[in-house]
């Protein structure tokens, strides 16, 4: 299953620059996956098993989620459940168009399994992003899994704005998505992990809420954390947002600390600006999972993101208190089996250690 992506695919990818390599695959999947004819093929080949949860009130059939970053624009929404993902969330989607950072703005440094990406919020923006779900519901090509939309502030809107215009994004996007992600952690739009202090978190969550209690039907809002925050002040954040009304935390996004290279190529890939993922990211950010969930995991559910590449990272977020989970990068080194093989390995887990679900499981080493 995996096997013709290791030989073919990834060893390709190496001679393409990283976004248009990305680039392509997403438009592959957007093109070949939105049909029912190929997604029962794929569907067949990255055959998932379930390992049922319920989250924010919802029926997940596993845990395993496709990270924000990837369908950036929600251009390949239907191929993704057909991958073996069982929610997709899109993203991130600022009110206005952003062409984002100037290029080249994706590395990979494929001895690491690791990703920096200095994107910068690039998408279409809110108005089209919403027209464009408007005309996959109108057709019938909207996704039978849980959908989450990524939001981040505009790069024109200063932080004392920041709230209005989270608010404005939500508003046109609140019939398009079953929970939304509030992200103020990328490390690339300038002053935008500011945002992360106590007062401006309240009012980011609070003008969202107001948007939230004009709307039918109560959709669940979640907090994005940077993986650098100080603990101290990353619970202080935690207690502003669950005073404001929060639903959940995702711990984490991208870091712009960076490990020890392990070649030249690495050393020069990580000199580069921008938000580390992958592999390297895993110890960080299963430790702020950890330090959420044993301040308020008793309170909402926590989302783990980071370094996820196998059953043993998965397990590992799981058992230090996250209740669902994402990967980005390990969808770059590889591709779509390393669903179902997760998936896999979490159910033989479950067995192995007597559990008789899924929830039982979440922050057991905690």
């Amino acid at each position: 299953m995996g096997l013709p992506y290791r030989l073919f695919v990834r060893p390709g990818m190496k001679f393409i620059d990283s976004e248009k390599a990305h680039d392509l695959s997403v438009n592959v999947l957007a093109k070949f996956g939105q049909n029912r004819g190929s997604q029962k093929i794929l569907s067949s080949i990255y055959r998932t098993p379930s390992i049922p949860i319920n989250v924010f009130g919802k029926l997940f059939r596993h845990p395993l989620g496709l990270a924000a970053g990837f369908d950036k624009s929600a251009t390949a929404l239907s191929a993704w459940p057909a991958l073996g993902f069982s929610w997709v969330e899109y993203g991130g989607i600022t009110r206005y168009p952003q062409d984002g950072n100037p290029k080249p703005r994706m590395f990979r440094s494929d001895n690491d399994l690791a990703l920096i990406n200095r994107m910068g919020f690039n998408n279409p923006g809110a108005l089209a992003v919403r027209d464009q779900c408007i005309s996959r519901r109108v057709s019938g090509k909207w996704p039978q899994v849980p959908v989450a939309a990524n939001i981040g502030r505009s790069k024109s809107v200063d932080n004392n704005r920041a709230p209005n215009d989270y608010a404005e994004t939500f508003s046109l996007l609140y019939e398009h998505a079953d929970l939304f992600v509030l992200n103020v952690s990328s490390p690339n739009t300038p002053g935008l992990r500011e945002l992360q202090e106590d007062d401006h978190i309240r009012d980011v969550v609070s003008a969202c809420i107001r948007v939230r209690e004009s709307n039918s039907g109560v959709k669940p809002i979640v907090l994005k954390f940077s993986p650098d925050l100080d603990d101290d002040v990353l619970l202080s954040c935690a207690g502003a947002a669950l005073s404001a009304g929060i639903d959940g935390f995702i711990a984490t996004n991208t870091t712009i600390s960076r490990p020890v290279p392990s070649n030249t190529r690495s050393r020069n890939i990580f000199a580069e600006s921008g938000g580390l993922s992958g592999r390297p990211l895993h110890s960080q950010s299963i430790q702020k999972i950890g330090l959420l969930y044993d301040s308020v995991g008793d309170k909402v559910p926590i989302i783990g993101c980071g370094g996820i590449e196998d059953a043993e990272s998965a397990w590992s977020a799981i058992t230090n208190g996250a209740s669902l989970l994402q990967l980005y990068s390990a969808m770059v080194f590889q591709g779509p089996s390393v669903v179902p093989r997760t998936i896999k390995g979490i159910k033989k887990k479950l067995n192995e250690n007597g559990f008789k679900d899924l929830e039982e499981a979440v922050g057991f080493s905690r």
